[in-house]
């Protein structure tokens, strides 16, 4: 119950934070779109409006403080206004209409997945080739590190018209993009939770005369399985960034990527904001089953009660 309470004070906190933001934001087009209408206004033109901060603005203009929260398109949308937006365009919408945010999120939840398990895939073959081989050890993982250091906005570009130009389009490219920024938790995980049993187990192993397979298949990889988990819930959140970020450069027309974009070119803020709570709720999602699986996995392996 304290949980309960400590959790929704906080939200509290944040949405009445968000709703005095959106005052100072929103005041210099409520007073341009007031001035339009015939409204006296302070200061009277728009030019001495531009000059004037947004908090002295609010100060003469105390009237139009509730328009701030009921523009159509504003530069920061109230909380109600996305939540709305977030109930037209999911519940009040059919899963198959390109209004949908459900539709555009199966869109990128595909790619999401398909990156998601390449991604772990590849990173963990990479943690036992690096744990098991210190020639992989000392020339992969460094490379491993350093890949992350690349701005992924500047790659997937590049990532995108390379895979065009030989023919690969649709999903897959998205897809690589989401192993790229998945794959690399997974190693990191994988190599800690592999290396996590201590000199005297391996010593007990060696005893009985186990060998490396042994030794990985009964010691290494189930003590591993805490720290795998703990990094895929990481990986499948940067995978599903990495989806997004790969429909950008493409001008696609559908999935998240294509929402914020369309409510870019077009200035609609609150379309924007709900594709990227669409997002968070899914990345949300997805984190909350791998704890299931989690739970589950590591309740029948007796590391749970």
């Amino acid at each position: 119950m304290k949980t309960f309470l400590s959790v929704l004070t906080v939200l509290a906190a944040i949405v009445a934070f968000w709703y005095a933001a959106c005052v100072p934001m929103n005041i210099k087009g409520v007073l341009d779109a007031a001035e339009r209408g015939g409204a006296e206004v302070m200061p009277a033109t728009s030019k001495a409006r531009r000059d004037m901060g947004a908090f002295g603005l609010v100060a003469g203009n105390s009237f139009a403080i509730a328009d701030t929260f009921a523009q159509d398109r504003p530069r920061l949308p109230a909380p109600h206004q996305v939540i709305s937006e977030l109930w037209e365009t999911t519940v009040m919408k059919k899963l198959t209409s390109k209004r949908s945010l459900v539709y555009h999120a199966q869109v990128t939840l595909t790619a999401t997945l398909l990156g998601f398990v390449i991604g772990t895939g590849l990173g963990i073959l990479l943690a036992v080739g690096i744990v098991h081989s210190r020639v992989m050890d000392m020339s992969v993982m460094p490379w491993a590190i350093v890949s992350q250091t690349i701005p992924i906005i500047a790659l997937a570009p590049m990532i995108i018209v390379v895979l065009y130009s030989i023919g690969v389009q649709g999903i897959l490219p998205k897809a690589i993009i989401s192993a790229y920024l998945s794959f690399f938790p997974v190693v990191v995980g994988m190599v800690k939770g592999l290396r996590s049993p201590d000199a005297m187990q391996l010593d007990l192993l060696k005893t009985y005369s186990a060998n490396t397979a042994q030794g990985f298949w009964k010691l290494r990889l189930p003590s591993s399985m805490p720290y795998l988990f703990t990094s895929l819930k990481i990986g499948i959140a940067a995978s599903l960034l990495g989806a997004i970020v790969g429909e950008l450069p493409t001008g696609a027309v559908s999935g998240l990527g294509a929402r914020l974009l369309a409510g870019s070119y077009y200035g609609q803020t609150v379309q924007i904001w709900s594709a990227l709570f669409a997002a968070a709720i899914l990345a949300g999602l997805l984190v909350a089953l791998l704890e299931l699986i989690e739970k589950i996995v590591l309740k029948r392996m007796g590391m749970q009660p």
